[in-house]
């Protein structure tokens, strides 16, 4: 049988999935970080002042970054990139999630409770109407919700089972099913994820569009976000289409040598999510522990990447002093294509998040924060837009404009793209693999911050 284009294209996308899946951990909670890992367990900060943006000269005559003094209020932001290890946390939170939502409805409507055997134990959590909070909520919203699942809390204390042999029920393998691909959709004819079930629904507040409106009702200004978490793994095959990438597109996301390699193939929508995920799943186990909750997560605004990156010195060409790209052993101070070659450095692809050898002490105190791979910001793409931008915490933002900055140069890039002032963009759609993220938050008093 002959297979159409689309079904091989599909199947090359979800190649990664079955080694993904195959993977099984404990599930102790939603959010159950124990000891972060990565970039997350260190921020660098805080930073703050007055400095000069912008570059001293323009080689290629761009002249979209002139000279601006700007005022940057404090803010942390991640020691190095954020990696493999850590996006897939997130994306195995979404996994289980939505299977154990799957679970739960189906215990619902078989009259189930967790007090019955197999699937019952999947049951949602009851309502416990005796705290007078929640019996409010239930009596005013929930029974008048058209959602009859709203409000329900799911069961994180059972394990997921993943192997068939060890499935409890008939109605637990029927959901399992549900979230696999059909052995003719696969490859191999191996158990694959759909992956392109991996959805992650939140919500923000449009504080910008609220102030302009201040008599409508707040809830006007919520909008919903739903965004598909998976990687394009294919970006090592799109990017570079006549080239032998095949053992990247196979193993980068999935294989635990890349773990603490930077997470690459995430677009811009993709890369704010896992910022609202780390958000919250670091503040309910702050919540647990009783500890104060820690401001947002989120992407770095252009003008906070290049203030961390010049550590507020605004002469600097590169996050170190002087022009020279060579340390005294004669070893390259970034990750980048030198004129001799991209293995010139050290390095063909990425390097780890903390390779020691892109560390930026003198200066900055972050890796890779020139080169490896760029990065996205929070701030759209003007080529004016240091025009008018306020001198005050500036940040340019255009919901209209799918191009999004990037910063910091990669990899695959030349000498000029990881220069602290040179500015590139990105449609926010894109997913590159050259392209990974650092989150930032706002700074808080050391007895505030955990």
């Amino acid at each position: 049988m002959k297979l159409k284009a689309r079904t091989i294209s599909k199947i090359l996308f979800l190649f990664c999935s079955f080694f993904f899946v195959a993977e099984t951990t404990a599930q102790k909670g939603p959010f159950d970080l124990r000891k972060p890992k990565g970039s997350e367990d260190v921020m660098i900060g805080p930073f703050s002042g007055t400095f000069t943006m912008g570059t001293i000269d323009d080689p290629y005559g761009v002249k979209d970054a002139p000279r601006k003094e700007v005022t940057i209020k404090k803010f942390l932001i991640d020691e190095s990139e954020v990696s493999n290890k850590e996006y897939r946390r997130f994306v195995k939170y979404v996994r289980d999630s939505i299977t154990r939502t799957k679970l739960a409805r189906l215990a619902e409507d078989l009259g189930l409770t967790a007090e019955d055997e197999g699937i019952g134990r999947y049951a949602f959590l009851p309502l416990d109407t005796a705290k007078v909070a929640d019996k409010y909520y239930y009596e005013n919203y929930l029974l008048f919700s058209d959602d009859i699942y709203a409000g329900r809390k799911l069961n994180w204390d059972v394990d997921l089972e993943w192997e068939p042999e060890r499935y409890p029920d008939i109605y637990y393998a029927e959901i399992m099913d549900s979230i696999f691909l059909e052995k003719w959709e696969t490859y191999n004819g191996k158990r694959m994820l759909d992956v392109k079930q991996l959805k992650y629904k939140y919500t923000w507040f449009d504080a910008k569009a609220a102030s302009k409106n201040p008599k409508q009702n707040p809830i006007d200004f919520v909008r919903e976000e739903v965004v598909s978490v998976y990687p394009d793994t294919l970006a090592w095959m799109k990017d570079f289409e006549y080239s032998l990438n095949e053992q990247m597109f196979t193993e980068y996301f999935w294989h635990e040598q890349y773990d603490n390699f930077p997470i690459v193939g995430v677009n811009w929508e993709q890369a704010k999510a896992y910022c609202d995920f780390k958000t919250r799943a670091i503040n309910e186990n702050y919540e647990k522990l009783g500890k104060p909750a820690v401001p947002a997560y989120r992407l770095p605004t252009e003008a906070e990447w290049e203030f961390a990156a010049r550590n507020g010195d605004s002469d600097l060409i590169y996050p170190w002093e002087g022009e020279n790209l060579i340390h005294k052993n004669n070893g390259y101070k970034a990750n980048f294509k030198p004129d001799d070659g991209y293995d010139a450095d050290g390095e063909v692809y990425a390097a780890k998040i903390k390779d020691p050898k892109y560390f930026h002490p003198g200066s900055s105190k972050l890796y890779h924060i020139a080169g490896n791979v760029a990065e996205w910001t929070a701030s759209t793409y003007n080529p004016d837009s240091y025009e008018f931008t306020s001198p005050l915490n500036p940040n340019y933002v255009d919901p209209e404009n799918p191009k999004k900055t990037i910063r910091g140069g990669s990899w695959k890039d030349i000498a000029y793209f990881i220069r602290v002032s040179t500015r590139d963009y990105e449609h926010k759609d894109s997913a590159r693999a050259y392209i990974g993220f650092r989150t930032v938050r706002d700074y808080v008093p050391a007895k505030l911050d955990n």
